[in-house]
């Protein structure tokens, strides 16, 4: 049901700016020999793989028809200002809901450091991941993760804000291979955010907390995002651009990465001015 709600939001927003969206689809796969995963098709000596591997690659997955590069939605901001505090030894990249399969293929071969176009035991155990995201983005959060639990990387952290469910994913069960993983959700409005996660072996993956936001008591004001979002999706909305919750999000990835080197290292993601507890 909630993901049917979800549907019909976005649809009625979809009509109203006479959006359309189009899923990205790529013809690379990945084939698994052994112990190793081989990237088929992989591209050879491409700018990627002639950069040093990075010590720590952070996935952000945004929500709805959202664009990956949208600067007015808090994933993307952070995203951004991780990538100011850590020009290198850190991969930051968001990618859209439906480009899970891109977003996959992508850490593999960030993780494939000998660029030989398999991952070794030794590479799979050596990766170090975050993976966070909102709504559509949250469900895809999971789902990464499940797809590299398959392939034996381990993940050490997933963030999920206001998880919706996709069709044909389950966003409530975190997978063996993640070590934390937390949830932020709202319960008000027609879009509602899963309310609690668990593991799937309680012995490896240690659930940080299902943290409820309450913005009846404290709304937030998001005038930057288009007024039939505000209406239709409200509370949904006010999550993703609350401040609040998106420096505990930051605070959490930056407890996984090393001391920053770029010039804003002291700061942290700056609260937008479209986005402010209303008086």
């Amino acid at each position: 049901m909630r993901t049917a709600n979800f549907f019909v939001s976005l649809v009625i927003a979809t009509y109203l700016v006479g959006g359309t969206a189009a899923r990205a689809r790529s013809h690379e796969k990945l084939e698994k020999t052994g112990s190793a995963i081989r990237l088929a098709n992989a591209p050879r000596g491409s700018a990627e793989s002639a950069k040093p591997a990075p010590q720590i690659i952070v996935i952000g997955f945004v929500g709805g028809f959202v664009r990956h590069d949208d600067p007015v939605h808090s994933g993307v901001q952070l995203a951004a200002h991780l990538r100011q505090d850590y020009p290198s030894g850190v991969y930051v990249n968001t990618f859209e809901n439906h480009q899970g399969d891109q977003a996959h293929r992508q850490v593999l071969q960030l993780l494939d450091t000998n660029h030989d176009g398999a991952l070794s035991s030794d590479e799979k155990r050596d990766a170090r991941v975050v993976i966070y995201g909102h709504s559509w983005g949250a469900s895809e959060t999971v789902a990464l993760a499940n797809q590299l639990n398959r392939d034996g990387v381990p993940v050490l952290l997933t963030i999920q804000v206001d998880s919706v469910a996709k069709s044909g994913e389950d966003d409530s069960v975190i997978p063996a291979n993640v070590a934390q993983a937390i949830n932020f959700y709202q319960s008000d409005g027609l879009l509602r955010g899963r309310p609690a996660i668990r593991a799937a072996d309680p012995e490896r993956t240690r659930i940080l907390g299902n943290f409820r936001q309450d913005y009846a008591a404290k709304p937030i004001r998001c005038d930057a995002y288009p007024w039939w979002d505000r209406i239709f999706m409200k509370s949904h909305i006010e999550i993703e651009c609350d401040p609040r919750v998106w420096k505990q999000v930051e605070l959490l990835i930056r407890s996984k990465l090393p001391p920053p080197t770029g010039s804003t290292a002291a700061g942290g993601l700056s609260q937008q001015s479209s986005a402010k507890t209303a008086q």
